[in-house]
């Protein structure tokens, strides 16, 4: 017997030494972050199926222009806007909270599948759209004030990158998959289907596992919903922060609708018109495992800088992947390799944007007005949404010269973006310190 355990000694030693070193890499967060975690993951593989699918399934495979689908997943944002401010009043409220806005946005989400999935004409594109912009407004400040909720300023930024990664885990799951179905099968319209499923599973991880976290503050006065709003936007720093995001948002949805179709129809490879869906795939496959190996890794790099310091760093990294986006276009050998460095890039710049812009808001917002602010937060992404997929749909239908300009001038943009995150500074840092005395 001693010699048996002689012999196993050295395994259990191994096995506990890569215990301490998992348990002090991940960060220590409460519960019901992992699960709200694994419920976003299984969200993300059904949009995954759909998200970069999408614009070249209306445009090549139903015959929309890809004007008319840039408008028409632009119009998401009219209904995200409403469905933004109605989330962050509705996650304020006591007689409300967070969980019951979580499960509403869910089933939302869910019918906008299955419209979207049944879709032949425009009236009933926009109809989905409308209603996924809907699920999506309601869904993100709720979502993001249970993390806050449940951290601690010392772990926010790293709760904010653990819930991130298990949204690019879930997104690059489904893209990998869709791409592997629709290559094999064409069946684009089963995306939509397993994106509602997706859905329906997420409202059964909320109900079952997630507890409301909503707490008014005892000392707190008690506020309406319209008093909670005009404090927030008498906020100058939040004011500030939402026109950066909302650059940073408009960013984010070129990758979304834009470059699919521009790497499809755009860029020259092997003598034919663009990659194919399945190096689409792969080609985004490799973004989000950028994306996750980096996620956790550069939140703690960046915990050294301040908030908008570290989206100066994630501007500049987007400057690049756009650069690297034109360059893929215009070269005329290694295409796909100047695609995997954009895609590569893309991937750096989102994981430095999302979690430091979420603890930024979380930084900014009293604790009984925090659903509010992140509404205001949220509201960005449906404006940055509503700008960037029309733009994005207008430029690839000028000429190519304009189309492979159109690049480089949001490379050049991200001048402006810089100067306002430096004034942002600035603000946050001043106001910390007026507090100090």
């Amino acid at each position: 017997m001693k010699g048996e355990l002689l012999l196993i000694a050295p395994f259990i030693n191994c096995m506990k030494f890569f215990q301490q070193k998992l348990s002090s890499w991940l960060p220590q967060l409460d519960p019901q972050v992992w699960i709200l975690g694994f419920g976003r993951f299984l969200s993300e593989v059904g949009t995954g199926f759909t998200l970069f699918y999408a614009p070249i399934f209306f445009v090549n495979q139903v015959g929309f222009s890809a004007t008319a689908v840039g408008f028409a997943l632009g119009s998401a944002s009219i209904s995200g806007i409403f469905g933004r401010i109605l989330g962050g009043s509705l996650s304020d409220s006591s007689n409300w909270g967070r969980r019951r806005t979580l499960l509403l946005s869910a089933a939302v989400a869910a019918i906008a599948s299955l419209v979207l999935a049944s879709t032949i004409t425009f009236p009933i594109l926009i109809l989905g759209n409308l209603l996924s912009g809907l699920g999506q407004g309601l869904y993100w400040p709720a979502t993001e004030a249970v993390v806050a909720d449940l951290t601690t300023p010392a772990n926010r930024r790293e709760a904010y990158a653990l819930t991130r990664l298990a949204d690019n885990l879930g997104l690059g799951t489904g893209i990998i998959f869709g791409g592997a179905l629709v290559s094999t099968t064409g069946a684009y319209r089963a995306l939509f289907l397993i994106d509602a499923t997706s859905f329906m599973v997420f409202f059964v991880v909320i109900y079952l596992a997630i507890k409301e976290t909503y707490q008014p503050l005892a000392n707190a006065s008690n506020l309406s919903a319209k008093s909670n709003w005009a404090i927030a936007l008498s906020d100058r720093r939040l004011l500030v922060y939402v026109l950066v995001n909302i650059i940073f948002t408009t960013y984010t949805s070129q990758l979304h609708s834009t470059l699919p179709l521009y790497l499809r129809n755009f860029v020259s490879f092997n003598s034919t018109q663009g990659f194919t869906e399945s190096t689409l795939s792969a080609l985004f496959a490799c973004h989000m495992a950028v994306a996750i190996l980096f996620q956790l890794p550069i939140a703690r790099v960046l915990k050294r800088f301040t908030h908008p310091h570290a989206l100066i760093v994630s501007a500049l990294i987007w400057a690049v992947a756009f650069s690297c986006v034109w360059f893929t276009g215009i070269t005329p050998v290694s295409q796909l390799f100047w695609a995997i460095v954009a895609m590569s890039m893309f991937g750096l710049a989102i994981v430095s944007y999302t979690p430091s812009a979420a603890a930024l808001v979380t930084e900014l917002a009293p604790e009984s007005q925090r659903g509010v602010y992140f509404s205001i937060s949220s509201l960005c992404w449906a404006i940055g949404y509503f700008i960037g997929p029309p733009l994005g749909g207008w430029a690839l239908d000028q000429s190519r010269v304009f189309v492979y300009s159109y690049w480089l001038g949001l490379a050049a943009s991200v001048f402006l973006t810089i100067a306002i995150l430096h004034y942002l500074n600035q603000l946050v840092y001043s106001s910390k310190k007026k507090q100090l005395f």
